[in-house]
């Protein structure tokens, strides 16, 4: 087993999720690893829509009457974060090509590689579904360690990316698979709906399809103007126009042939059902704090829409990395906040009212 020189302390600070609205600062014991796994040192982590959404009480994560609760506290959360290697157990090394103190990351869920889904190659619907930061196998990154598990997928992170923009690996990778759900031609007009971290790097991932039109949505102007910066060709806001309209106006009166849905919020799923073309593509990528009601006769009998799901970022890890090597998005107005760990609820709430902020991260080390 390779450590790094210094030794490794006994004890480290984390928030841990007890519940609802109940995330405490507490000292815990710094995992310890076998064979196959790795420690490593967290550098940045980001708060993810999901986990204000989880710290607020959705549905998804504590359950209801036809489903049972995902999120198993006591638990550690963060499945956005960069971090250093510190310690390799036996094999680690020639499995992954990390070596000590190399900048990497772990993909969002540790697959079973046993299910029926991992064996068919979609990992990321793997049952039991052992995501960072919600499930008692997974602990999270909103600590000073982690471990990754044995049957983790790690990728290495150059280290000219800050650990403030890397901690944005995680949902730029969800971003393109939700792009990719698309199926974008270059004949196609693609509206996204919310410019949020999802969105914007939707908008970054739509643009590199070079689809005849990108439209991006959102309530606040200032997101707008950076949805133009990631590529947008024309952007609208909600709360000033008739946003089906404008949409029908720009496309002869058809609408547009893929609507991606990054709100999580009921208005933005019947705007986009009536905005779409006929054959169009509807992608639904976010994570929603109530039920949601529609008319669905217009998915079949009206337009024979597609309906596709996304979930995480199954193969697009490589190219969210690359894509913020190169530069290609404008971190420093995406990255709107950065606050130490301790303040993770002052970090949910602003992203829970997002009218302030985009991407929030958090630093363990307090830098």
């Amino acid at each position: 087993m390779a450590s790094e020189d210094g030794g490794i302390p006994e004890k480290m600070d984390a928030i841990v999720c007890y519940g609802i609205k109940d995330y405490r600062w507490e000292v815990v014991d710094v995992p310890k690893i076998e064979a196959g796994e790795i420690l490593t040192k967290v550098l940045a982590v980001g708060i993810c829509a999901g986990d204000a959404k989880c710290y607020a009480g959705a549905m998804l994560f504590w359950g209801d009457k036809d489903r049972e609760a995902y999120c198993q506290p006591p638990i550690i959360p963060g499945h956005e974060f960069i971090c250093q290697v510190v310690q390799l157990g036996d094999g680690a090394a020639e499995k992954t090509g990390l070596a000590i103190g190399d900048h990497c990351i772990s993909e969002q869920i540790v697959p079973c590689w046993e299910c029926r889904y991992c064996k068919r190659g979609a990992y990321h619907m793997c049952i039991p579904h052992n995501i960072y930061g919600f499930r008692q196998p997974t602990p999270g990154a909103m600590a000073s360690y982690m471990k990754f598990p044995a049957g983790s997928i790690t990728h290495k992170v150059p280290k000219e990316i800050p650990a403030w923009q890397a901690a944005y690996i995680e949902p730029l990778a969800c971003s393109l698979h939700a792009v990719e759900r698309g199926d974008i031609q270059f004949s196609h007009v693609v509206v996204v709906s919310g410019c949020g971290p999802l969105g914007l790097g939707m908008v970054a991932g739509a643009k590199q399809k070079n689809p005849a039109l990108l439209i991006a949505l959102d309530m606040f102007d200032w997101k707008l103007d950076i949805a133009r910066q990631c590529g947008a060709d024309v952007v609208l806001n909600p709360g000033k126009c008739n946003i089906v309209e404008e949409v029908k106006k720009l496309t002869d009166g058809y609408g547009c042939d893929v609507y991606i849905e990054a709100t999580g919020h009921p208005s933005s799923v019947k705007q986009g059902l009536l905005m779409i073309a006929r054959l169009g593509t509807f992608v639904e990528y976010s994570v929603f704090g109530s039920e949601t009601t529609v008319d669905w006769t217009i998915i079949g009998d009206t337009k024979e829409l597609n309906i596709h799901g996304g979930h995480l970022g199954p193969g697009t890890y490589p190219k969210a990395i690359s894509m913020l090597q190169k530069k290609e998005l404008p971190m420093d107005k995406i990255i709107s906040h950065q606050l130490p760990l301790k303040d993770v609820v002052q970090g949910i709430d602003m992203v829970n009212k997002s009218s302030e902020s985009i991407k929030v991260v958090l630093l363990p080390t307090g830098k």
